[in-house]
């Protein structure tokens, strides 16, 4: 009974999303098929479905969904195999991007909440995640190169080693921090250079150096 009230409010809240922004099918079936809930903190389950970010602890948020809808679709998901996700958080955007890639790869440098959004993978049976707690600015050079590479965190700059690890052609998604204001980027790699392409102003907390136990 349960999994169906859930169903119910998971395929309600890709409903929402797509009135507010125009959802591809792949992506509002990724949503209406991810359980939002489960990545939730217990006490704000009763928030889990609104169009709203929520704290996780560790100074961190889980992204609205309907932010997470549209990083995803700003990625291109279509035709792609593998993704990098820099700073998996709760693991909500990882958890949606498993439906859309055969490969999803996710880092995240405070180790408390890598741990937890491993435990939500397993409880869920997604399979297809790879994790990892490390400086995701170094990005995972054993899988490269990557067909997109996604932030979940707001950032200065590419660093060179993500560029040399996006496949030829391939889409990078950030937060880019620009003259004090935030505004999600999309890079296409032609060569060994970044094409951008500013799609909307942002709101993400800042990827942050090191690793943190």
């Amino acid at each position: 009974m349960q999994a169906r009230m859930n169903a119910i409010k998971n395929a309600k809240l890709a409903e929402d999303i797509h009135a507010k922004f125009e959802l591809s099918d792949a992506v509002k079936k990724a949503i209406a098929t991810s359980n939002r809930e489960a990545f939730v903190p217990p006490g704000f389950t009763h928030n889990a479905y609104k169009l709203d970010a929520l704290p996780i602890g560790a100074n961190q948020w889980i992204s609205s969904p309907l932010t997470v809808a549209k990083m995803s679709e700003y990625l291109f998901p279509q035709g792609a195999d593998s993704v990098l996700e820099v700073g998996c958080g709760s693991g909500y955007q990882a958890a949606v991007l498993a439906k859309l890639f055969r490969r999803v790869f996710t880092i995240e440098r405070i180790e408390p909440l890598m741990l937890e959004a491993k435990q939500r993978f397993r409880k869920l049976n997604i399979s297809n995640i790879h994790t990892r707690t490390d400086d995701g600015q170094g990005g995972w050079i054993q899988y490269a190169p990557y067909d997109r590479i996604l932030f979940s965190a707001s950032a200065t700059h590419i660093p060179q080693k993500l560029i040399d690890q996006l496949a030829p052609n391939g889409i990078l998604v950030a937060p880019m921090e620009k003259n004090g204001k935030q505004v999600i980027t999309r890079f296409i790699k032609t060569g060994n250079s970044l094409q951008a392409e500013e799609l909307e102003e942002c709101v993400f907390v800042p990827v942050l150096d090191g690793v943190q136990k």
